[in-house]
């Protein structure tokens, strides 16, 4: 597939869900990573208006559990998040946020991300480590 297929994939599977909702968008694909955006609003603002951590999480599992699909390029497998863990470093209260997925390991079952969460001005805003596992789909 080409990239602009790649993209389009990605972007048509989110029609109804969280990731709609959020407004993410994918952006980039190369090799070993995958690029997301997502608008920063009051939408998904902590109380106190800033960007909720919440929704970066679930930016930076979209964003990592759609790369292992798409990297495993197969129609017989499901992709789960096992685990997540983030760092909050930096407050954004408009604008987007930009999720770099980069794999760090690709094994057959399980899979090592790391995802960076950056604000328009290329600043750190989280830092997600995500492990997701490849489960055959069931018949």
């Amino acid at each position: 597939m080409t990239k602009t297929e790649i993209l389009t994939a990605c972007n048509t599977m989110c029609k109804n869900t969280l990731m709609e909702t959020l407004e993410i968008v994918f952006t980039d694909v190369g090799e070993d990573f995958l690029v997301a955006r997502m608008p920063v609003t009051s939408r998904i603002h902590q109380p106190d208006g800033v960007l909720h951590g919440g929704a970066s999480v679930a930016l930076a599992e979209s964003v990592g559990s759609a790369g292992a699909f798409i990297f495993f390029n197969s129609n017989e497998v499901v992709i789960r998040g096992l685990e997540i863990s983030a760092n909050h470093v930096k407050s954004v209260r408009d604008g987007y946020v930009y999720a770099h997925a980069s794999i760090l390991h690709k094994g057959r079952t399980t899979q090592l991300w790391q995802i960076r969460i950056t604000n328009e001005a290329d600043e750190l805003v989280s830092l997600v480590k995500l492990t997701t596992i490849t489960l055959p789909k069931r018949k």
